[in-house]
């Protein structure tokens, strides 16, 4: 076997692969379902039976969140232009939550970790400021920010 290197653990058959691919294919179920949820419920209706955000109800404010649920619809039907409105920062921390779990799967099939955003040292700090600011200009009473809350 000359070209190989060996790494002291055995070659991955192929059912030890596919079963490593377990917990990816259930997390990638369970959005299915919470997507088909999203979309039967359909939340851009009022008065749906899908809940309404209890930090909207309970206090009037409108939290990093708020406008999540519509935003997924939106995306579901296709309009990209809807979701922006309902929620900017969650369509972005979805594209981003979809490349982590691209590289999730990848490094369970490789049998290796798969560097992605989430392994960068300044993360923590940068979700915590982005969230923070867009909890705060969600809920500035003056144009033009009145139009970010949903």
């Amino acid at each position: 076997m000359t070209g190989t290197v060996y790494t002291g653990a055995p070659a991955a058959t192929v059912r030890e692969r596919v079963r490593r691919l377990a917990p990816p294919a259930a997390a990638a179920g369970a959005a299915a379902v919470a997507c088909a949820v999203v979309w039967w419920g359909d939340p851009t209706t009022p008065g749906g039976p899908l809940p309404v955000c209890p930090t909207k109800a309970l206090f009037g404010l409108t939290c990093p969140g708020c406008g999540g649920m519509r935003m997924l619809y939106s995306l579901l039907h296709g309009d990209l232009a809807a979701a922006l409105h309902f929620n900017a920062v969650t369509v972005v921390l979805l594209a981003l939550c979809l490349w982590s779990f691209a590289a999730w799967t990848v490094g369970r099939w490789r049998g290796r970790w798969v560097r992605t955003w989430l392994h960068l040292r300044w993360t923590p700090v940068a979700f915590g400021v982005v969230f923070v600011a867009w909890f705060v200009l969600r809920n500035l009473p003056f144009a033009p920010f009145t139009a970010l809350a949903v």
